[in-house]
């Protein structure tokens, strides 16, 4: 009776077997750089490499201006720093905003991407991230996957550490794993402020990114662990594309430094 059910088990299983690896032709998918920027910021101790103008111009080289349309929220920057800025990006992408916190200026990135047709991917930028150079390919991938909502290419380090992150359980959290064509992706519970999504995806979700920014920090932990419970899919993949500068959570596996231009 067992080997009648094993032998059943694997007929099936050939049967129903599909390709598993998700592609997407990626040619046609318009991706807006929405680039929040400041000369100030919250208390955090960063790598020492992390600064406003390494992580611009390594955003610049993993999504070129030329072939992906940038716009940027500077706020409260100096001459100093705009001159740095417009040596990457064109002049008249670049928003300058007096209003002195990340909540504000989300929901200024946020009225700019609700602005844009549905099919338009947004990712929000923040300054203090650097990518490796597939960043902008593995980005793409992403949206292949079916069912999801929102991707990040930072893999957190605190998802790994019991006590860092309440989802977290011997350093772990429960997940879903797919393949794409160039990485592996994992479902986590939450991001930062910098991630990509539809257009289409945030009309849907606005209440809750609304409920979370209306103070001067944005809480980024309550939009994604809502969005989760309301149904909405986040990934990133593994290893990570991107880091995050905070030197407590800095991503594993890969010497970002190296990827800072010289």
């Amino acid at each position: 009776m067992i080997k009648f059910l094993i032998r059943s088990f694997l007929f099936f299983k050939r049967k129903t077997a599909s390709k598993t690896t998700f592609v997407l032709d990626t040619e046609n998918l318009d991706i807006h750089i929405v680039y929040r920027i400041s000369d100030s910021g919250y208390p955090k101790i960063k790598a020492p490499y992390i600064n406003n103008q390494n992580c611009l111009a390594n955003a610049a080289i993993a999504f070129p201006p030329d072939k992906f349309k940038w716009k940027i929220i500077a706020d409260n920057c100096s001459p100093e720093t705009l001159q740095m800025i417009y040596q990457y990006v064109p002049k008249e992408c670049v928003e300058c905003v007096s209003v002195g916190h990340g909540a504000g200026t989300f929901q200024i990135a946020l009225d700019y991407a609700l602005n844009q047709t549905s099919e338009t991917i947004i990712y929000f930028l923040e300054n203090d991230y650097i990518h490796q150079p597939q960043a902008a390919k593995i980005l793409k991938e992403g949206f292949s996957i079916p069912r999801i909502s929102f991707v990040t290419l930072y893999d957190h380090l605190d998802k790994y550490i019991n006590g860092k992150n309440p989802f977290v359980r011997y350093g772990s959290e429960k997940t879903r794993i797919y393949l794409t064509e160039s990485t592996h992706w994992k479902e986590t519970n939450s991001t930062t402020m910098t991630f990509a999504t539809k257009v289409s995806t945030l009309k849907k979700t606005l209440r809750t990114f609304k409920r979370w920014t209306t103070k001067t920090h944005p809480w980024d932990v309550c939009i994604f662990t809502e969005l989760k419970l309301r149904g909405y899919v986040l990934i990133s993949p593994i290893p990570s594309q991107s880091t995050h500068g905070d030197l407590e959570t800095i991503s594993p596996l890969a010497e970002w430094e190296t990827f800072i231009q010289k």
